[in-house]
């Protein structure tokens, strides 16, 4: 059975994670070595030294999860404790969150800092996830429950956007959208649904309206509007907040196609604000040129369509649904972290997948993956084995359902 489902694994799944994340340890190193000198006045390797720690807690995180089978995830005190967990710290944070940037984003723990808002999002697709998959008899009738689980949504997101934290509360938004997508609901029930959705959402823009009026006006703050003026016309704003993403420009415009070299950006040297962050792409692209940004965004792409093929082959709709809802959140992640250091959208804050620095970022990918490769795991070993398995009995057409159903109980007793 052990050495079956250990046959059954997606190595290439992990080979990629592994690959993105020492890359991403890498280029942390270069991309920050001089912000931390001249900046933080620390050593060089002292955003490379928490980022390899990052990523060896996200390795074993990965490994836990990959061995826990995901069927766990949506029993009663699992999910009650995952659900109760996520909402405990994202109301901790603004109770005794520290303030970083003007937002109350991170709990301050010794020697990490943790930003409940990642962790929400895998909080999220595993509690959408396990609540529709119940209910799926009734997926499209509304008075029997499909409702309450999108208000525990936007209450979610409500709470990171109160801290303020636009950007990350409508990736959580997005994601709880392409979870109820997976889960089989009809496209009137769908648009039903979203417009009850745009009901709650306004309600609760009231109420922080009505209750906290200055975090409502951050939403259209000066600095916000000024992030809009200079994504229309950057090197109209160059001297404010068209700063960063006229470096980005430049620093791929420096690239090229072979890259300066490792080690060796120029937009890094003060130029570029923070660039081991949000803008680690932009690094990328000059040392590295199109040979590096094409690692990463193959890796990536590999990542995404994976986990999306992964939740189309499997079985059970639970599996299902947590599959395409991490592979939607790292693609959605991608496309506004890339979108933004391009300038094709606004810039939000939001880090690249697996080669930003960041703790609570990567070991929540790290989770999510974990997560991933053990969806993958069951459905492989399902097609593989238990197909065999109900081949070999003489009427195996008429058995193949309740073998499976046997096999399956046998796999997660």
């Amino acid at each position: 059975m052990l050495k079956r489902m250990f046959r059954s694994y997606d190595y290439s799944l992990m080979a990629v994670y592994i690959l993105l994340g020492i890359f991403g340890v890498v280029m942390v190193y270069s991309a920050g070595m001089v912000y931390a000198v001249e900046i933080l006045d620390q050593n060089p390797d002292y955003f490379y030294t928490k980022q390899l720690r990052n990523l060896i807690i996200g390795v074993i995180g990965f490994t836990v999860m990959a061995l826990i089978p995901y069927k766990l995830y949506k029993e009663g005190f699992m999910l009650k404790l995952i659900f109760g967990l996520m909402f405990v710290l994202l109301i901790a944070v603004h109770i005794i969150g520290s303030e970083v940037n003007n937002a109350k984003s991170w709990i301050m723990l010794p020697g990490f800092q943790l930003q409940p808002a990642e962790f929400a999002k895998l909080g999220m697709i595993v509690y959408l996830s396990a609540v529709y998959a119940k209910k799926q008899s009734y997926i499209n009738e509304f008075n029997k429950g499909v409702m309450p689980p999108i208000i525990i949504l936007v209450f979610a997101c409500f709470l990171v956007a109160a801290e303020p934290d636009f950007g990350t509360a409508a990736i959580i938004f997005a994601i709880g959208m392409s979870v109820i997508v997976a889960s089989g609901m009809k496209v009137k029930s769908m648009l039903k649904l979203a417009a009850l959705a745009g009901g709650v959402i306004s309600l609760f823009t009231g109420i922080l309206f009505l209750f906290n009026r200055n975090t409502f006006q951050n939403i259209f703050s000066e600095e916000r509007l000024g992030r809009i003026a200079a994504y229309q016309d950057p090197f109209a704003h160059i001297s404010d907040n068209g700063w960063q993403l006229v470096g980005s420009y430049y620093a791929i415009g420096n690239g090229g196609l072979w890259g300066t070299g490792l080690g060796q950006s120029i937009q890094k040297l003060g130029f570029l604000p923070e660039p081991h962050t949000d803008f680690i792409m932009a690094i990328i692209a000059e040392e590295l040129g199109i040979f590096g940004v094409s690692f990463v965004l193959l890796g990536l792409a590999y990542i995404v369509l994976k986990g999306i093929v992964i939740g189309l082959r499997c079985r059970n709709q639970f599996g299902k649904m947590l599959a395409i809802g991490i592979s939607s959140m790292i693609g959605i992640q991608t496309f506004i972290n890339l979108g933004g250091m391009s300038g094709l959208i606004p810039i939000t804050g939001v880090p690249l997948p697996f080669i930003s620095y960041g703790g609570s970022s990567l070991i929540l990918l790290s989770l999510s993956m974990g997560l991933l490769m053990n969806v993958s795991m069951f459905v492989k070993y399902e097609e593989k084995y238990f197909a065999k398995e109900s081949q070999s009995m003489p009427d195996h057409k008429s058995n193949t359902s309740s073998m499976n159903e046997k096999n399956t109980a046998r796999l997660y007793r």
